[in-house]
């Protein structure tokens, strides 16, 4: 075929198949690399009642609005794939709105991309994934979950795992408006509304804007509200006939959550309790008593004259707030530069308001004196001295209890550029360069609470409260950039019914750190507003190095400073198609995988003096395969794939035996594999049957150090502790302890998970079930039991009572959902197809069960503080919903 009559047709058949098939990547450039491959080798995305497989060399599954649309309205993305093989994730609530933990293949959020058009989603500073602050599912039109690596040209530092890509749906080509209302139990309520504009142009511009509103009273604890707007508008121009185009697209989300349900693990062998809002009692041991109730309170009057004591009102988890304001601005772009040469451009702005709740601090109306410097105020490391009356009652006697939240403000540039060359039809390449800067300005500024222990304002950073000096009083203070320059390269080529994909992305990392605070051994700061506080500070608590170690004293505190972090590396990755007949596939990929330190732990890193190896922790990375089948056809499609990572460096916190702290540091090796697979098959237009399922294995490879062992821990059989005889004929122990994690498996995510969803119509009835079952999950990656010792002393009495409060694994559980719609539109003709009523009923059987925890090394504990904390399963929750569309 002569090239540019190909070129001629396959452009033609580019911008239909742009047109008419979802997206199956994140950003512009790897939608366009993607769909050029469809074209080429005429093996269409399928699917099959909202399920896809495509016919890529990653693991990849695709959920479209066909089953976004049957899920509960508002809810969050993050659940709605844990209808994905691999994918655990445990809801806060049954709306969508309060958050919730993730795993994918063993990966916490922190190491899995998320995308929403193209732009990254984590978090700049810990790479955190907020599930409650996502797209309304209204307006997306994909999400496609890649399992296990991630495409050449993401934007991302966090992805040493899998990634998730969500794209918004374009506007539609006729007028149309719609308005959904929603409620439900918890005093749930919902309006979503949007309107298309149709084609404004001979041309084909259109747009749409959309808008939504949710709130319900919080599911336990019975205090507080939980608020939700979101608004969306974009704006769309096809640019001729070949798939070129620009796009431009706003998004607002403003959160006004309160906490509740975070609680330790307790089990029912812990003996008799009452129920409520304390550290040893919140964690429910039956559905009957997971409805607790926290108590109301109201903060005493001061008394003028009096050293009055703070308040307790307030300091409960369930009073603390949790806001976010999230915004951001995304062009799109696709252009045509010659015969299959294209370039896409997607830049983007990106702004972030939030803190991480109002938990209550104690501040003082005093001065404090530091090395003999009188009259200071700031905080030390241990309390907060204002200088001035907080309370109103006309002296500087008093302790008042305080609001400071985390405070984080963030504005976010990225830019996405992609070069296609096609040098034959069937040999592809693309270039692409990648930007992402973040400024991340983290504070933690003070407010006051109301009378009746309630938060006074969302944000005290707007209004805070200052010194006698009249200086904004500061938790934490501290300013970072984190930029990313990336350029990567990926080549496609057709060898028959082979296909094969190399790549390589280099990212180069720069962590512009400035810290505005002193910094201790354990992460915690000491804050001044003034240089005379600095400098007596200082003074007192001098930085010291010990020579033979090079590792600062334990009294030491490192002054403010500057640290600039640079990280960079090659990540190859190379994958096949084999195409065995039209139907059957095999695939098979590789891919590196990288993860730099998150801003929070290299804080915790100025600590050691520069050219400590602690001083810079090494990036994670992994290694990532990935061989498997599909089958793919108008009725069936089935997938099933075997997956190995090697994981080194993992980051995590553990002990400091020289510094006898509690440190971030690289952890080594750990391997792991598994299985996913799925099928989705629809024997008869109004019936289909899914089912998917997935296990993981994990292997951390080394013991981790855990300190020095001591009598107690050696009676107590911890660590690998033994007793010995020591030179005086009495019992003791010595060596290193350590934390028995070789051999072990990863904590937080579930060993298997496997479920299904069934859907079927009769006239305008339509009826959905989807059933998870959700493996059990270690507490910590020792696989042991959660202890508590109490009471004993190792020489005179033993080693006390030791008390089991949790078993090594959080217990298997089965979630039932349950939705139902009537199509108005197939009742009279007067309605049309966007008039329907629908039921969902989350929860069904209303299941008791350990939600989302974050996995830990410790097992053992002296006290209910360092245990892992959990979310309470959401409870049976129905929901009734309009739409009523014109």
């Amino acid at each position: 075929m002569h090239r540019s009559h190909f070129t001629a047709g396959s452009m033609l058949a580019l911008g239909m198949a742009l047109a008419s098939t979802p997206a199956l990547a994140q950003s512009t450039g790897s939608v366009d690399f993607e769909q050029q491959a469809i074209v080429v080798s005429g093996r269409a995305a399928k699917s099959v009642n909202g399920v896809q497989l495509p016919d890529t060399p990653k693991a990849k599954q695709v959920l479209d609005q066909t089953i976004i649309s049957h899920q509960a309205p508002g809810q969050s993305i993050n659940d709605i794939i844990n209808l994905v093989p691999g994918v655990s994730f445990q809801n806060n609530d049954p709306f969508g709105s309060s958050g919730g933990v993730l795993y994918i293949r063993g990966f916490d959020n922190t190491r899995i991309s998320q995308t929403f058009d193209g732009i990254p989603l984590n978090d700049t500073g810990g790479y955190a994934i907020y599930s409650n602050q996502q797209l309304d599912p209204e307006v997306i039109d994909q999400v496609n979950v890649n399992l296990g690596t991630t495409d050449v040209d993401s934007p991302t530092a966090a992805a040493s795992g899998s990634t998730v890509n969500y794209r918004s749906r374009n506007p539609t080509e006729d007028f149309h408006a719609r308005m959904i209302g929603s409620a439900g139990e918890y005093g749930y309520m919902r309006i979503f509304g949007e309107v298309d504009t149709g084609n404004l142009t001979s041309g084909g511009l259109r747009a749409y804007a959309t808008a939504s509103n949710s709130r319900n009273n919080t599911i336990y604890g019975g205090i507080g509200k939980i608020e939700k707007q979101q608004y969306n508008a974009k704006l769309y121009q096809p640019l001729g006939s070949n798939g070129d185009f620009i796009s431009i697209a706003g998004h607002y989300n403003r959160n006004r959550n309160n906490a509740f349900g975070s609680v330790p693990m307790w089990i029912e062998n812990t003996g008799t309790r009452v129920v409520g809002t304390g550290a040893g009692n919140r964690y429910p041991v039956s559905g009957d008593d997971r409805f607790y109730q926290t108590a109301r309170c109201t903060i005493a009057a001061p008394v003028a004259g009096a050293a009055d004591a703070a308040s307790a009102c307030g300091s409960d988890y369930d009073y603390r707030v949790n806001p976010s304001d999230t915004a951001n601005i995304r062009i799109s772009s696709r252009f045509t530069l010659a015969d299959g040469l294209v370039l896409t451009v997607d830049p983007s702005i990106q702004w972030t308001s939030a803190n991480g709740g109002t938990l209550g601090y104690v501040a003082s109306e005093k001065t404090t004196t530091i090395n003999g410097v009188t009259g200071l105020t700031g905080y030390d490391g241990t309390s907060y001295y204002f200088g001035k009356d907080l309370n109103g009652d006309g002296d500087k006697l008093d302790s008042v209890r305080l609001i400071a939240p985390s405070q984080t403000k963030t504005i976010r540039l990225g830019l996405i550029a992609s070069l296609r060359y096609d040098i034959t039809p069937d040999q592809t390449i693309r270039l692409a360069y990648s930007y992402d800067r973040g400024r991340h300005r983290q504070t933690a500024e003070f407010g006051t609470y109301n009378g009746n222990g309630t938060a006074g304002t969302y944000f005290p950073v707007n209004d805070p409260i200052t010194d006698v000096n009249g200086k904004a009083m500061e938790r934490r203070n501290r300013l970072s950039y984190a930029i990313l320059h990336q350029v990567s390269g990926e080549y496609r080529g057709r060898f028959g019914a082979l296909t094969v994909n190399a790549g390589v992305r280099v990212p180069f990392f720069k962590r512009n750190l400035n810290q505005y605070c002193f910094t201790n051994k354990t992460g915690g700061y000491a804050c001044f507003g003034s240089d005379a506080g600095n400098a007596a500070f200082a003074a007192a608590n001098p930085y010291v190095t010990v020579p033979a170690t090079g590792l600062p004293t334990a009294a030491s505190w490192a002054a403010p400073q500057q640290r600039i972090f640079t990280y960079s590396k090659a990540l190859p990755s190379v994958g096949a198609t084999f195409a065995v007949n039209s139907n059957v596939g095999i695939f098979a990929n590789y891919s590196k995988g990288l993860q730099v330190p998150g801003t929070d732990n290299l804080y915790n890193s100025f600590y050691f003096p520069m050219g400590n190896g602690a001083a810079k922790p090494n990036p994670e990375s992994t290694d990532n395969f990935d061989l498997g089948v599909r089958y793919r056809s108008g009725k069936l499609m089935a997938q099933v794939s075997t997956w190995y990572t090697i994981y080194q460096n993992r980051l995590a916190s553990t002990f400091d035996r020289d510094l006898n702290t509690t440190i971030y540091r690289n952890l080594g090796r750990v391997d792991k594999y598994g299985v996913d697979g799925s099928i989705s098959y629809s024997p008869v237009r109004d019936l289909a049957i899914y089912l998917y399922g997935s296990y993981l294995h994990s292997k951390i490879r080394d013991n981790v150090e855990a300190g020095d062992c001591s009598l107690l821990t050696a009676q107590l059989g911890m660590y690998g502790c033994v007793v010995t005889t020591g030179d005086n004929g009495k019992p003791t122990s010595t060596g290193t302890a350590y934390y028995q994690t070789a051999g072990k498996r990863e904590s937080g995510a579930p060993v298997y998970t496997f479920g299904g969803r069934i859907d079927g119509t009769i006239g305008p009835v339509s009826l959905g079930v989807q059933a998870k079952r959700t493996g059990p999950r270690y507490v910590n990656d020792q696989n042991l039991p959660f202890y508590v010792n109490t009471g004993g002393d190792a020489v005179k009495t033993g080693p006390g009572v030791r008390q089991e409060i949790f078993p090594a694994k959080a217990k298997a559980y089965t979630q039932v959902d349950l939705d139902a719609k009537l199509s108005l539109d197939k009742v009279s003709p007067i309605f049309n197809n966007r008039t329907f009523l629908q039921l969902n009923v989350i929860n069904v059987f209303d299941a008791t069960y350990v939600g989302g925890f974050s996995g830990t090394l410790n097992s053992q504990s002296t006290s209910l503080s360092p245990i892992t904390y959990a979310q309470i399963s959401p409870p049976r929750t129905i929901m009734g919903s309009i739409s009523f569309g014109f």
